[in-house]
């Protein structure tokens, strides 16, 4: 009996070392294409209602769907990405061209009730000064902090738009989540469950509930607030405004990050003696454009995942500086799983009992078997 015992230990310690070494080996080899991976899981979740529709208007041909399916949200990506990049470049010294003809004008001074203000008016003015002083060391200084801040911006977006073979992968896998999604589905959902147990269908549901609300909470809020920009942009007389709505669609991604867009423009505005336009522009952006990400992010996302929106706000913060650009959407998913063993585990636990206190249901937001 007991030399029984000790061999099915020895088997078992055997072949958790064996599993152990595969999986080392396994991420030796996968590694590189995680975050591709990550991208195609990502999109074709959001886009998969579009994809059904067209599955089903093609019925026999389940291959050629998922080829169409992956040939157009490459046209979607692709050619948008290609367009502003090319607009960006050449605006970029156009706009540097153009500040050093304005410095070169004279000094710029800011509007007397912006240099009135106590304690920041004499300092703004001041470092408006110190900077303005030499137009050729500030176009050099102007020209180094655009290349870092390409760089930084290459750096933030490096997962999918730096690497091209990056982004192939991850349309090619796109392509296979498509043709071979349900069957893939089933499978994890299968393990997971010889795992997990029953409890796998709220954890799907999460993360299922979580990822939608998250993709298009970003996207909706990063085009509203991108479209509201571009008018104000239009309005104040801005050079390129429907560029710079696109660029302040993609700063939108990042929560409270559009105030950087059109504030600076706003600022500018001012120093260069437009002063209606500029105070009109950051009124509308602060009053506007702003709302638009108060408004719609936490309705979208806390709506529909019933989690607390500072909780998903520090997971997209912390995914995008833990995973880079992908963590927007990880680090929300990853907490929405921990609030639902978390929910699970009060619902279990005697205080839970006790208390009375019971998670709320999941909503089927198309995952698979979401409890009710």
């Amino acid at each position: 009996m007991i030399d029984q015992v000790a061999e099915k230990v020895a088997r078992r310690v055997i072949l958790a070392f064996v599993l152990g070494g595969l999986l080392l080996l396994s991420y030796a080899v996968l590694h590189m294409f995680i975050v591709p991976v990550a991208w195609a899981v990502i999109i074709a979740f959001a886009t998969w209602p579009a994809y059904r529709r067209l599955r089903a208007a093609m019925p026999r041909y389940p291959t050629s769907s998922a080829l169409l399916m992956t040939l157009l949200l490459s046209t979607a990506f692709v050619l948008p990405a290609l367009w502003i990049g090319m607009l960006l470049q050449s605006e970029l010294a156009l706009a540097i061209a153009a500040m050093t003809a304005q410095i070169k004008q004279g000094a710029l001074v800011l509007p007397e009730f912006v240099r009135t203000l106590p304690w920041v008016g004499d300092a703004l003015q001041g470092l408006l000064d110190e900077l303005t002083h030499d137009p050729e060391a500030l176009k050099a200084q102007l020209t180094d902090w655009v290349r870092r801040g390409s760089d930084q911006v290459v750096a933030l977006i490096g997962d999918v738009g730096r690497n091209a073979a990056k982004l192939g992968f991850a349309l090619i896998t796109v392509f296979f989540l498509y043709r071979d999604g349900d069957r893939v589905l089933s499978q994890v959902h299968g393990v997971l469950r010889h795992f997990l147990g029953e409890r796998v269908d709220s954890y799907l549901g999460a993360v299922g509930g979580m990822t939608k609300a998250v993709v298009w909470g970003l996207i909706v809020t990063a085009i509203g607030q991108g479209f509201v920009a571009g008018l104000g942009y239009w309005w104040a007389g801005v050079a390129a405004p429907v560029l710079l709505g696109a660029v302040t669609a993609v700063i939108a991604m990042v929560p409270f990050g559009t105030p950087f867009a059109w504030g600076s423009i706003g600022i500018w505005l001012l120093v260069t003696g437009n002063t209606v336009e500029g105070v009109g522009l950051l009124l509308w952006g602060a009053l506007v454009v702003s709302w638009v990400d108060n408004l719609i992010r936490p309705l979208v996302i806390s709506s529909a995942t019933r989690i607390p929106f500072l909780l998903v706000m520090f997971g997209v913060l912390g995914g995008l500086a833990a995973f880079g650009l992908v963590g927007l959407f990880l680090g929300p998913v990853v907490l929405a799983v921990l609030m639902a063993v978390w929910r699970e585990w009060i619902e279990e636990s005697e205080f839970g009992q006790l208390t009375g206190v019971q998670p709320p249901a999941v909503e089927d937001t198309g995952g698979e078997q979401a409890p009710r």
